[in-house]
């Protein structure tokens, strides 16, 4: 398919090599998508998610982004529409999700780094990104990796599951308003994904709840799925591939599960 020809994705902290935000990038980028690689630093692991991308054929920027501070989420939007012509497709994915402790043990400092970038990160992010848009004239599509812990909560991450919440509420709201314009804002929800930040809360969990090994913490964890194993990085593209082609374009406000079956509400 090639449903993206002449469109420009942006994927929020998509630096990571095996990260949700690259796995998102190369599935675009195989279905035409011109793309920009940001995270909070581009780095030698950016630039060689880069170099993959144009390997692909894509045409593909680099713009460092830390999308805790409004200026720079407006400077990346600029920048995209300078380099690639558009910011057709905006993916809200840059998140912490790294800082576990018991709730009446989080720093106040820590809980506001988390919301800084998961949800206010989001926030800054598609007021820039819509107002491209709409500037441009042509619509967009913007989509929020939120989270299963966006529907339940977990112990430990107060601050996260606070964040991912959040976000399913910018989501509506911001949807409410940007439909006029030919915009959807859309969440995706998965449920864990041993990305790097993963593979941490494998740790973390497979400890706190007494597992031998995170070996053996997975295998409980794919035991209780439905379809039988995690989320992989494939899974959360494909949602965000539905999400930004025309079969989707009547579909906004939603925060969709992709969970194997885990997540059913």
């Amino acid at each position: 398919m090639a449903r993206f020809v002449g469109k420009t994705i942006v994927v929020t902290g998509s630096g990571k090599q095996k990260g949700l935000g690259q796995g998102i990038l190369q599935r675009f980028v195989d279905e035409g998508a011109n793309c920009v690689v940001s995270d909070i630093a581009i780095d030698a692991e950016a630039e060689a998610v880069a170099e993959e991308l144009r390997a692909r054929g894509a045409k593909v920027a680099t713009i460092a982004c830390d999308v805790s501070d409004p200026a720079q989420c407006n400077a990346l939007v600029e920048n995209t529409v300078a380099a690639m012509g558009s910011a057709d497709i905006f993916v809200n994915n840059a998140g912490i999700g790294f800082m576990m402790k018991p709730m009446l043990e989080v720093d106040p400092k820590d809980w506001a780094t988390v919301i800084a970038v998961n949800l206010s990160g989001a926030f800054y992010c598609t007021q820039a990104a819509a107002k491209a848009m709409i500037a441009a004239g042509k619509g967009g599509r913007i989509i929020n990796i939120a989270s299963q812990a966006a529907k339940t909560g977990f112990p430990h991450l107060p601050a996260y599951v606070s964040s991912k919440h959040g976000m399913v509420g910018l989501t509506r709201a911001s949807a409410v308003e940007l439909g006029a314009h030919g915009i959807t804002v859309n969440a995706v929800c998965p449920n864990h994904v041993t990305t790097g930040l993963g593979a941490q809360q494998n740790e973390y969990f497979s400890k706190l709840l007494g597992f031998d090994t995170v070996e053996a913490y997975l295998k409980n964890m794919a035991a209780k799925n439905p379809m039988g194993r995690p989320g992989l990085p494939s899974d959360t593209a494909a949602a965000c591939a539905w999400l930004a082609s025309d079969d989707a374009f009547y579909v906004t406000g939603e925060a969709i599960n992709v969970s194997g079956g885990e997540e059913m509400h």
